[in-house]
C-alpha cells in the first residue's frame, strides 16, 4: 500500500504526443478511439498505443504528431459538446412533458388530450420554427406518458408535504364526503400546518376511495392513515371541522368521537377543537325563515319554462322582443350555496314578463300577481342576496377563524339593525321590498311580520354558532391582541400578554402589518403566545376546499371519465388543488432523463 501512494500516477504532457492521450475528468483517454485508462500509469497508456495505434502512427514525426493530437482533441471537444447539447435537449423534452401533463390535469382533462397537444405543437412548429421539430418531435405527450406524469407530480408534492410535515408545531384536519360520478364515496382530508416561523401549508392531506360503507368507524380509519402515513404526531392535532354528519361528529361513533379517543390512547395533552362548517351552518339558517312554499312556487314557474325545449325557446323570444335586460332565467339547484338567491333575483326582475308568457300559455297567475306573494318574494330576495353576500365572505382558501367569525358576528349586528329598521316601516337595505311597498299600500307591507323572521333568524345564527362564541377570547388573541383583557385570557399566556401589550414597538409593527401577518413577528420571548397564535392560524373555519375538491372532481371523472382508477383521480386532483406547495419538476427530469453514451469503455 506504501508504495502504491509514493508512486506518481499524475499524467504527463508529453504522453499527448508520444502515446496519442490527452486526459478527461481525472482518466486518460486515447484520442484515436476513445477508450479511457483506469489507472494513469505510463505503463499502461504505453501498453494500450503500442498494441492497437502503433502500427498506424509509427511513421509520424513529433510534429505531425503535434498536429494530430491537436486535431483529435478539436474533435473530442466537438463529440463532448454533442453529448451535452443531446443530454440538455433530451432533459428539456422531459420538463416540457411534465409541464403539459400538469396543464392537463389542472385543466381536469382526459390524458389523451397530450396527443392533441403535441399535434398542435407540431403544426405550429411547421410554421413558426421548422428547424426546431425535432426538438418538439422528441416531447413524448401519448396517453401513458400523461398518466405517468402525473402520478410523478402528485407523488413529488405529497413528498414535499411529508417533509414540510417534519417543522409542524401544530396542524388541523377538515374532513367531507361526497360521491363521485360512478357512485363511488370519496372522502377529502385537508390538513393546514404551521411550522415554527408561523408560516402556513395547506394542502389536500389525503382523497380515499371508499367503496363500502361510510360508518363513522370507516372514516376514522382512513383519516387515520393519511396522519400515520406522513408521519405526524396526533398531539399536535387541534382542530378538526367537518360537515357536521352524524358520522362525522358523533360522539361516540362518529369520526370525532373516535379521533378525540385515539389522541387519548396517545397521551395527547392538549385539547381537540372541533368545529361545524362555518359555510354549511350559515346555510342551514336560512331554513329559519320558513318561506319554502315561496321558493316551491318560484321553482315550480322556472321548471315549467325550461323543463320543455319549447317553452325555453319561446320564453326566451318573448323576453328578447320585450327589450328585456336579461334573456332568461337560472334553474334552481339546492346543493349549489348561491343558486337561490340568482333564482330569486332574476324571477324578481322578471315578474311581469314571466306572469305574461305563462298566461300565453294558459296558466293561472293569481297567485304569482297576489300582493301577499309579491311582499314575500321581495323579502326573501333581499333577504337571500344578504345570506349570500355573507357566504361569499366566508369563501376562499386561507381564511383564518377569526375573520369569519368576524363576519358572521357582523351579519348578526346587521339582523338587529335591519329588525328595528323594519318594525320603524324603514326597508331601507332591503331594495325589493322598498320597490314593492313603493307600488302597494304602505299598511298592506307586512313590517311586523318581516320584523319577526329576522328576530327568527338572528336567534338561529346565535344558536348554531354558540361553539364560536365561545372561543371569542381565543380569536381575539390573534385578530388583536392589544386589545383583550388579560384577566379574561388563559393564566399561562398572561404575563407575555402584558409584555406583549406594554410594548410600543411592537404595537407599531402591528399597526404596520395587520392582524393577518403579525403573529409572525411576536418575538422568541414569548413562546406561550407564539403557540397559541400557531394554533389558531393552523384551524379550519369550514370545509370549503373540501367542497372545492369536489367540485374538480365532477369535472374530471365525469360520465365519460367512470373508469378512472382512484390513483389517478387522487394525482389529478392533488395537483389542481395544490396552493402551497408546487411539484420539483427540474427534480423529476433529472431523474428522466435519457442516458447518454460515454466516451467508451474501460481498457
Amino acid at each position: 500500500m506504501a508504495k502504491r501512494k509514493a508512486e506518481n500516477r499524475s499524467f504527463l504532457d508529453k504522453w499527448e504526443a508520444e502515446y496519442l492521450f490527452t486526459y478527461v475528468k481525472d482518466k486518460p483517454v486515447c484520442l484515436v478511439c476513445g477508450v479511457n485508462v483506469a489507472v494513469s500509469k505510463e505503463y499502461n497508456i504505453r501498453r494500450h498505443y503500442e498494441t492497437k495505434h502503433h502500427d498506424k502512427y509509427k511513421d509520424l514525426d513529433m510534429t505531425q504528431r503535434s498536429q494530430k493530437v491537436e486535431e483529435m482533441k478539436r474533435s473530442l471537444v466537438s463529440q463532448q459538446n454533442m453529448f451535452k447539447k443531446a443530454t440538455s435537449q433530451s432533459e428539456a423534452a422531459v420538463k416540457a412533458s411534465y409541464i403539459v401533463a400538469a396543464e392537463i390535469a389542472k385543466s381536469a382533462r382526459p390524458f389523451n388530450e397530450g396527443e392533441f397537444v403535441k399535434k398542435c405543437m407540431m403544426k405550429v412548429c411547421d410554421l413558426v420554427c421548422p428547424e426546431k421539430k425535432q426538438a418538439f418531435s422528441n416531447v413524448s405527450l401519448s396517453r401513458n406518458t400523461v398518466a405517468d406524469r402525473t402520478c410523478d407530480l402528485a407523488t413529488n408534492l405529497y413528498d414535499q408535504l411529508m417533509e414540510k410535515g417534519k417543522d409542524f408545531v401544530a396542524f388541523s384536519l377538515a374532513v367531507d364526503e361526497s360521491c363521485d360520478a360512478s357512485d363511488t364515496a370519496q372522502l377529502s382530508v385537508f390538513i393546514r400546518g404551521v411550522d415554527s416561523n408561523l408560516c402556513v401549508t395547506e394542502e389536500l392531506l389525503g382523497f380515499k376511495s371508499m367503496h363500502g360503507t361510510t360508518t363513522g368507524k370507516e372514516i376514522f380509519e382512513e383519516v387515520s392513515k393519511c396522519v400515520t402515513e406522513i408521519k405526524l404526531p396526533w398531539d399536535k392535532l387541534v382542530g378538526l371541522t367537518t360537515d357536521g354528519a352524524p358520522a362525522m361528529c358523533g360522539k361516540k361513533s362518529g369520526l370525532v368521537g373516535m379521533v378525540r379517543e385515539k389522541m387519548r390512547e396517545e397521551n395527547c395533552a392538549g385539547e381537540l377543537t372541533v368545529y361545524h362548517c362555518i359555510i354549511h351552518q350559515e346555510s342551514l339558517c336560512a331554513k329559519a325563515l320558513k318561506m319554502e312554499h315561496v321558493m316551491t312556487t318560484v321553482t315550480q314557474v322556472v321548471n315549467f319554462i325550461r323543463a320543455k325545449g319549447l317553452n325555453h325557446r319561446q320564453f326566451k323570444f318573448f323576453l328578447e322582443e320585450c327589450g328585456s335586460e336579461y334573456a332568461d332565467v337560472p334553474y334552481h339547484t339546492e346543493v349549489r350555496w348561491l343558486s337561490r338567491g340568482k333564482v330569486l333575483n332574476r324571477c324578481f326582475e322578471l315578474r311581469e314578463e314571466i306572469c305574461q308568457f305563462l298566461e300565453t300559455k294558459g296558466k293561472d297567475t293569481a297567485e304569482l300577481r297576489e300582493q301577499k306573494f309579491l311582499c314575500e318574494l321581495a323579502f326573501l330576495c333581499d333577504i337571500s342576496s344578504h345570506l349570500d353576500a355573507l357566504n361569499l365572505q366566508l369563501q376562499g382558501r386561507g381564511r383564518i377563524i377569526p375573520d369569519m367569525y368576524a363576519a358572521v358576528r357582523a351579519f348578526k349586528t346587521k339582523l338587529c339593525l335591519w329588525e328595528n329598521q323594519t318594525l320603524q316601516g324603514n326597508p331601507c337595505h332591503f331594495p325589493c321590498c322598498q320597490t314593492i311597498k313603493a307600488q302597494i299600500s304602505t299598511a298592506v307591507f307586512p313590517c311586523a311580520q318581516f320584523a319577526e323572521k329576522l328576530s327568527v333568524l338572528a336567534a338561529e345564527f346565535s344558536r348554531r354558532f354558540a361553539d364560536f362564541d365561545v372561543q371569542k377570547c381565543r380569536f381575539e388573541l390573534l385578530s388583536n391582541p392589544f386589545t383583550v383583557d388579560v384577566e379574561n385570557a388563559p393564566t399561562n399566556i398572561q404575563m407575555e400578554l402584558i409584555e406583549l401589550q406594554c410594548n410600543d414597538t411592537l404595537k407599531s409593527k402591528y399597526d404596520a402589518v395587520g392582524a393577518a401577518q403579525f403573529p409572525r413577528f411576536i418575538p422568541d420571548t414569548m413562546p406561550q403566545l407564539r403557540t397559541q397564535a400557531a394554533q389558531m392560524r393552523s384551524m379550519f373555519g369550514s370545509t370549503y376546499l373540501c367542497e372545492q375538491l369536489f367540485s374538480s372532481m365532477k369535472m374530471t371523472k365525469t360520465t365519460h371519465r367512470r373508469r378512472l382508477t382512484d390513483e389517478h383521480l387522487r394525482s389529478i386532483l392533488r395537483i389542481s388543488s395544490a396552493q402551497s406547495l408546487s411539484p420539483d419538476i427540474d427534480e423529476l427530469a433529472s431523474k428522466k432523463r435519457c442516458q447518454v453514451s460515454g466516451l467508451g469503455t474501460s481498457d
